[in-house]
């Protein structure tokens, strides 16, 4: 990666994800987290605030160093242990059946291969385990999705490989998970294009 992926773009990401108006789905997000969880792109730790008590431990996917270096405040104060346990969602370092939950929050749009990707999530989830998930992606309305289709190759570009056009719910379903529960809704008093909003718990078949 050059310069900027590396040294610019999570600092971005930090600043970006960490508005206030995001916290409450991010709480929403995390609600029923329990056990030992696998996050998905954990990037700078916006979520470790709304980790439930029950939550005993987390495993953090995150690739970017710099990403890393922004949580370490973060994941000092939380009474959760944290660790950083792998770089790609595409390959997870795990045993089978380890976690009783997965979390992903702005992370499902940026993973090259999310098919591999979720197939890992599913071998890696206990029995009965649950995917929870904060998103963006395709809007319902056809004229909003006109938009992200004409810009999804400039956001590719500027914002690391993140799709503004992605069908989370339908990939989720294609990957073998069962949506549980799904909220779907526009951010408030941001881009609809870039904020088309999914939320939910999915269960693998």
């Amino acid at each position: 990666m050059g310069f900027y992926d590396t040294h610019v773009l999570p600092r971005l990401i930090n600043l970006v994800c960490g508005i206030g108006a995001i916290r409450p789905s991010r709480d929403r997000a995390c609600e029923g987290l329990h056990g030992r969880v696998v996050e998905l792109g954990f990037g700078s730790g916006h979520n470790v605030e709304s980790y439930p008590g029950a939550v005993t431990r987390v495993d953090a996917v995150e690739p970017s160093d710099l990403g890393w270096k922004l949580a370490h405040d973060r994941v000092s104060a939380s009474p959760i242990h944290i660790e950083r346990s792998g770089l790609d969602g595409e390959h997870l370092p795990f045993d089978d059946d380890t976690f009783d939950c997965a979390l992903s929050t702005y992370t499902l749009c940026t993973i090259p291969d999310l098919p591999l990707a979720l197939a890992e999530v599913r071998r890696v989830l206990k029995p009965g385990g649950t995917l929870h998930f904060l998103e963006h992606g395709l809007a319902p309305d056809e004229k909003v999705r006109r938009w992200q289709h004409r810009l999804d190759p400039l956001q590719q570009r500027l914002a690391g490989g993140c799709h503004l056009n992605r069908d989370i719910p339908q990939i989720l379903t294609d990957a073998g998970f069962v949506v549980d529960h799904l909220d779907t809704f526009y951010q408030p008093h941001a881009a609809k294009s870039s904020n088309a909003m999914s939320r939910g718990v999915a269960t693998p078949r």
